[in-house]
């Protein structure tokens, strides 16, 4: 009776690598066979990989590359421009969005692959914000498709958190130049993404699930190096520019169309508990690096100079600066601009000059004090 001819069986290996020799012994399968089997490869000829093997797309075959001659994200499109040309489709601002990842996955075919998981195969800017977030927090404890799921049921539950979104979309849009394009602000704008997740984190709090709620206020600081309290009130149409640094207080309120830039901080003054955070009226301007503390209004349209520590309450469209702050001057915009549509850092000296006429400031020229009708005046 001829024998009975084995055939490999392939066992894994725990690779412990005692040292360099052993190390290469290891890192690959061994075949447990017989004298009678040597002939057999230890590598069977249908798991060989071919000498000339092609090479493999990483671009979804079912979502061919588009082809542009464009740029990027191609050319920016303004607001108004989406508007008038994208009025006939049910989200003008998703459909801008699919056309700038479109453009970008022709420009550059090493990001395709990204474009079309995070974009392209999607239905809405809802399942895109999901997915681009709940990858951004993933963990071993805590998975991506968990957050999608929660993000998912909030954008869901919530209308308004939808519309919230596009708001802060589109306000990135408008104020800052360096994210023009909505796909951009949506895809890799670090304050956008925690300012979104926060919203995740205020719904879940109103809904009395406080510690998922916290839970994820901490994902949000390790991820994007912003600290908001899930208790906090936050309007919609918020450019948080760059991001990093920024802390918001459990009583904290902001209204719409509020623009701050990094290191600001909205806190306490001490440990006192209640009602103790500051309390950001519509359209305001908060420069980088400034604190308002306290239980304080900061009105309507008021511009919060860059470094300004802001103790007591400002008055609506009062431009403040300083440490401690000082009033040195009022915003004179046209009816309906705020400061934070303008984001201009410098206090202009035509401002000041309507404001405070009397206000003795530099002027910033290196040549001393200079006069300006009968008065001292600045630009800073």
């Amino acid at each position: 009776m001829p024998q009975r001819r084995l055939r490999p069986s392939f066992v894994p290996v725990a690779v412990v690598c005692l040292s360099s020799k052993r190390a290469k012994r290891h890192a690959t399968p061994f075949c447990c066979s017989t004298a009678a089997d040597s002939d057999i490869p230890a590598t069977p000829p249908r798991l060989q990989r071919p000498a000339s093997a092609p090479k493999v797309s990483k671009v979804p075959i079912s979502a061919p590359v588009p082809v542009s001659n464009q740029v990027g994200f191609g050319r920016p499109v303004t607001v108004d421009e989406m508007t008038q040309s994208l009025h006939g489709t049910e989200d003008p601002l998703w459909e801008l969005m699919k056309r700038e990842a479109s453009t970008a996955a022709a420009d550059e075919p090493q990001l395709a692959s990204s474009l079309y998981a995070n974009i392209l195969v999607h239905d809405s800017m809802e399942e895109t914000l999901s997915t681009v977030l709940g990858n951004a927090l993933d963990t071993s404890t805590f998975q991506a498709t968990q957050w999608m799921e929660l993000f998912g049921d909030a954008l869901a539950d919530d209308p308004e958190y939808g519309k919230a979104v596009r708001a802060d979309v589109t306000a990135s849009m408008d104020r800052d130049p360096a994210t023009s394009h909505a796909a951009r602000v949506l895809l890799y704008s670090k304050g956008f993404h925690a300012l979104e997740s926060w919203r995740l984190a205020h719904w879940l709090w109103k809904k009395e699930r406080r510690s998922l709620a916290l839970y994820l206020q901490s994902m949000i600081l390790s991820c994007f190096a912003v600290d908001i309290h899930p208790a906090a009130t936050i309007g919609k149409g918020i450019l948080i520019d760059h991001g990093t640094g920024i802390v918001i207080g459990e009583t904290a309120t902001l209204g719409d169309n509020v623009s701050m830039l990094h290191n600001v901080t909205l806190g306490g003054t001490g440990k006192e508990t209640g009602d103790r955070h500051p309390k950001v009226g519509d359209g305001v301007m908060i420069g980088a690096g400034a604190t308002i503390l306290g239980n304080i209004t900061v009105g309507t349209g008021a511009h919060i100079a860059a470094c300004s520590v802001v103790l007591k309450p400002v008055d609506p469209f009062a431009i403040i600066s300083g440490v401690p702050r000082e009033v040195v001057g009022k915003v004179t915009y046209k009816a309906g601009v705020m400061p934070s549509f303008v984001m201009d850092q410098r206090l202009s000296i035509e401002v000041l000059e309507v404001a405070n006429p009397y206000q003795t400031v530099f002027t910033g020229s290196g040549e001393g004090v200079e006069e300006f009708q009968g008065f001292k005046g600045r630009s800073i």
